[in-house]
């Protein structure tokens, strides 16, 4: 008779949450109480992922105290900030529920939502994400440039990519372990999100303005973030580029053989200087744009042979175990003697 293993006798987690953190120190305390009040009411084991992305403020101090007085929680503390992608990956490596809900700390996506996601795990799902009906508290720029942005990445990728959703989501068990062979370092997670495909189900709701603090995504930021996506999911700019070169080249056939002609014809004097330093500055400008396009494909291809790990795991923290966990732990071995013998 083969005997029991721990894991079989421990009751598993079903719910973990993943929290990626940075510099949120006047958000997490209100956060959790939120998150905790939620995860109270489920009927489920859950356990809180938090992951410090190199924070420069309190919130590693802060997240070190929940810990202390939560046991449901971990702490994930990165050895530097390797930026939000790379903190949600570390959060899903180290989860362990057989679903997993993935959240930001800013209150923007209400904690309240979540019994709405697993209720629709539980119809079947493995993707179930929160799509915005309306973003408040954001600019009319941009709300205006992320409505621009998913709908044209929907249109130049096969990646069918949800509109107006963010990170907050729901996935199973399976679809972690998917993502989880996905180990590339230019991560654009809402479009591997999709690419791993499974069934998915999208859950309305009206996003929140931040709860405190300020946005750590700036304008800059977000046009680095929109260049990923699509250099991640579609060549689509490199075919600009060759399309673009093709309609300038019969451009350029079509007013040399005009020329030709008036000169032929007329005796057309040599002017026009004007005119042929524009095209010249025109045409220089355009190769000058396509291998920036193409540079940007490269410097993706240069930073992936490298292999390098997507994060490094500086500390975990998780509170030490009480006297009744120790109890606990003492009845098992004795269960396992017991099955051995």
């Amino acid at each position: 008779m083969s005997e029991p293993s721990v894991d079989n006798l421990i009751s598993p987690i079903e719910i973990s949450v993943v929290v990626p953190a940075y510099n949120e120190e006047e958000v997490l305390l209100e956060f959790h109480r939120r998150l905790a009040r939620v995860l109270d009411a489920l009927d489920l084991s859950a356990e809180v992922v938090y992951v410090n992305d190199g924070s420069r403020d309190r919130t590693l101090q802060i997240l070190t105290e929940i810990a202390g007085s939560d046991s449901r929680t971990v702490v994930i503390d990165l050895s530097r900030n390797f930026g939000k992608e790379a903190a949600m990956t570390a959060g899903l490596d180290q989860s362990r529920g057989s679903a997993v809900v993935l959240i930001d700390a800013d209150l923007q996506d209400p904690p309240e939502l979540i019994p709405t996601l697993v209720s629709e795990w539980r119809n079947g799902f493995d993707v179930v994400y929160a799509q915005r009906t309306a973003r408040d508290g954001e600019t009319a720029l941009k709300r205006a440039t992320a409505h621009l942005f998913y709908r044209l990445i929907q249109r130049v990728t096969r990646v069918q990519i949800p509109r107006d959703t963010g990170d907050f989501r729901l996935l199973s068990r399976r679809a972690v372990d998917a993502l989880a062979t996905l180990r590339e370092q230019h991560r654009f997670m809402k479009g591997l999100f999709a690419w791993i495909g499974f069934s998915q189900k999208a859950v309305p709701y009206r996003r929140d303005p931040r709860y405190a603090g300020e946005s750590k995504f700036n304008y800059w930021r977000l046009w680095n973030f929109a260049l990923e996506g699509f250099t991640s999911f579609t060549i689509a700019p490199l075919k600009v580029a060759t399309y673009a070169g093709i309609v300038i080249a019969l451009m350029s056939f079509v007013y040399a053989a005009i020329i030709v002609f008036k000169t032929l014809a007329y005796g057309d004097p040599v002017r026009g200087y004007p005119s042929l330093i524009t095209i010249v500055l025109f045409l220089g400008g355009v190769q000058l744009l396509a291998l920036g396009v193409l540079g940007e494909y490269v410097g993706r291809m240069f930073n992936e042979t490298k292999r390098r790990p997507i994060y490094f795991v500086g500390s975990v923290i998780r509170k030490a175990p009480d006297a009744q966990s120790a109890e606990r732990a003492k009845g098992l071995d004795s269960i396992l003697t017991s099955a051995a013998e």
